[in-house]
């Protein structure tokens, strides 16, 4: 097991709502609304087993902290359309930063950006 995994992340947005629809459209990501906690959860596991688990709430001041999340994904382009099509913003097109791995920098639709990450098939 790695050392000190990513266990948790938060999404502090202006729209919690458009958030949502975002990630949902773009990753087909399946999110729920926590009543007791007024806001969203975002189950998700590794294929190790481990809990990854995300959060998704409204702003309660203007402050954002800057926060980048890799997301694994098949087809980096295909998915950087998508990204523009559901109202986000490319920051970086999709590079390869090694030769078995391409990356792409966004922001979904609030300006938090994040990355996705393809693995190359060789």
């Amino acid at each position: 097991m790695q050392k000190n995994p990513v266990v948790f992340w938060e999404l502090a947005s202006h729209d919690m709502e458009k958030s949502v629809a975002f990630f949902r459209e773009v990753f087909d990501w399946q999110i729920e609304f926590n009543d007791r906690l007024g806001f969203y959860i975002i189950p998700a596991t590794t294929p190790a087993g481990e809990d990854i688990d995300g959060a998704v709430f409204t702003l309660k001041r203007a402050k954002l902290p800057f926060l980048t999340i890799y997301i694994q994904v098949e087809d980096i382009d295909a998915k950087a359309e998508l990204v523009r099509e559901k109202g986000g913003f490319i920051v970086e097109a999709p590079f390869d930063i090694s030769p078995s791995s391409r990356i792409c920098l966004f922001n979904e639709p609030s300006g938090v950006t994040f990355a996705m990450i393809q693995s190359k098939k060789g």
